[in-house]
């Protein structure tokens, strides 16, 4: 029976999240209302082990007989999609034998040839400052070989090149407030090995970068799901999670969130962080594409950082070279204070012990004022219109399909038609030549069956045959005809 580590749903709640589930014609109600109820547990907008509000507390707010919800709670129960025990109440549940996501994302094992992989959101490096600033790291290399080459909290020029660009977007920062990582998910491990003891609870948004939910279980945590609504973050759900599950850390992405796109506001931010701090919870913000902001516009009032709202060391930043400029460089960083880097520091040597000094001297180059204003512009423009190829492309080949238009990031994260499985989805198209990351692998409890991940990561002509691949591959699979369209001749990477 599930246990306190979950929170309840309200009937008002409830009522919001159903929106208009009694239609004309749609079959008795309490059918109707069971249907509404399994596709909030499905799409993880109500997490599994979330109590419901009791028959008559529910009935009042849907404005529907004590009868009605009886029915579809007992309908749900014999599909396995309640739990109920009698007077502790109903917690939702999924049916037996459903596969629970046990893995993160990674590249497509043949790493090239004729699978197109839209399983990694990362694109390739912009030239040439890439390759100008790696050269410029190589020659000022031999200023380095005379040490011991190990700086397990970073190169002292490029902790403060990271601090003075937190300063810049309003987050006052020096460099003993920052430690260079490989990549941000070893800085995410890092903090795991230090903050985090066996069977401690984390909330997660969901749905959530696959490669954390992955770190959480090997770390022995217990990721505790908060739905995002389709515009943004539950600030009641999250307050009466921290409250109710009480967990030691929450892990949030809070610009342009992976996989949906979405954008914190800054009132979202400071209700959070207030929020967090009531409960004594340290919140991670994974900031790795903050830097793709889209929307030229809105890149000139961008949200301040999550840690901007919190004067009290609760909140704990991970940043990466990864998205912004190449994954192939694995500089990453963590912000803190002071106190929690030196214990960080500390604690490396078991781990890597520190992070390549000409890989952190060439990031410095990029981060420096002569070259980030142009790599950004370059990136940015890049990557819009890599997104506008993607959207043209599902809305032409999987007209059906529906997803919002993110202002950055880069990912889309869309719904498939109804009944049409995203795990399922992503087996048949591996054999259509195209590598997707299914729904599931973004949540917690085998949920998010009807949606799938697609980066707008390559080129606008690669992206445009991935999704007629993916198109073929959904039509084997409903009977529908596929949209007509010759496959065109692309050169794979």
């Amino acid at each position: 029976m599930p246990t306190s580590s979950r929170a309840a749903v309200g009937a008002a709640q409830l009522d919001r999240a159903l929106g208009d589930w009694q239609r004309p014609g749609g079959g008795p109600a309490y059918r109707s209302l069971a249907g509404g109820l399994r596709t909030l547990v499905l799409d993880g907008r109500v997490p599994v082990e979330t109590r419901l509000p009791a028959e008559r507390e529910l009935s009042a707010a849907l404005g529907v007989s004590r009868t009605t919800v009886a029915a579809a709670y007992e309908l749900l129960r014999t599909e396995g999609f309640l739990s109920s025990r009698r007077g502790a109440g109903s917690w939702t549940a999924l049916p037996p034998g459903r596969t629970m996501p046990v893995v993160g994302i990674s590249p497509h094992a043949a790493g090239s040839g004729d699978v197109i992989d839209l399983g990694i959101a990362a694109m390739a490096a912009p030239e040439p400052w890439l390759s100008r600033a790696m050269a410029a790291a190589v020659a000022e290399l031999p200023a380095w070989t005379s040490t011991h080459g190990d700086f397990p909290a970073g190169v002292t020029a490029l902790r403060q090149a990271v601090a003075d660009r937190y300063t810049a977007r309003g987050l006052p920062t020096g460099p003993e407030q920052i430690m260079i990582t490989t990549g941000a998910s070893g800085a995410f491990s890092l903090l795991l090995r230090q903050v985090l003891g066996p069977a401690e609870r984390v909330a997660v948004e969901s749905p959530s970068f696959a490669n954390v939910l992955q770190a959480l279980r090997y770390a022995g945590g217990r990721a505790v799901p908060v739905p995002l609504l389709d515009d943004g973050w539950d600030l009641e759900a999250w307050a009466r999670t921290l409250r109710d599950a009480a967990p030691r850390l929450a892990y949030l992405i809070p610009d342009f969130h992976n996989p949906t796109g979405l954008l914190m506001s800054e009132d979202e931010r400071r209700a959070l962080v207030a929020a967090a701090r009531s409960t004594g919870t340290l919140l991670v913000s994974d900031e790795t594409t903050v830097d793709l902001c889209l929307d030229p516009e809105l890149a000139t009032r961008m949200p301040r950082p999550l840690a901007a709202f919190d004067h009290g060391g609760n909140v704990v930043t991970l940043g990466s070279a990864g998205k912004t400029f190449w994954g192939g460089l694995r500089i990453g960083w963590l912000r803190a204070t002071p106190e929690l880097i030196r214990r960080l520091a500390g604690d490396r040597a078991s781990l890597d012990v520190s992070s390549p000094v000409v890989e952190q001297l060439a990031v410095r180059h990029l981060l420096g004022p002569d070259m980030l204003p142009e790599v950004l512009t370059h990136q940015r423009d890049r990557v819009r219109a890599q997104r506008d190829a993607l959207v043209e492309a599902v809305r032409e080949f999987l007209p059906g399909w529906t997803f919002r238009i993110p202002q950055g990031g880069l990912c889309l994260w869309v719904r498939t038609t109804p009944g049409l499985s995203g795990s399922a989805l992503a087996t048949t198209a591996e054999r259509h030549g195209v590598w997707v990351g299914s729904g599931p692998r973004f949540g917690v409890d085998g949920v998010l069956e009807r949606f799938v991940r697609l980066p707008f990561a390559l080129p606008p002509e690669i992206t445009r045959e991935a999704v007629r691949r993916l198109a073929a591959a959904a039509s084997t699979m409903t009977g529908a005809d596929p949209v007509p369209t010759p496959a065109p001749e692309v050169t794979l990477l």
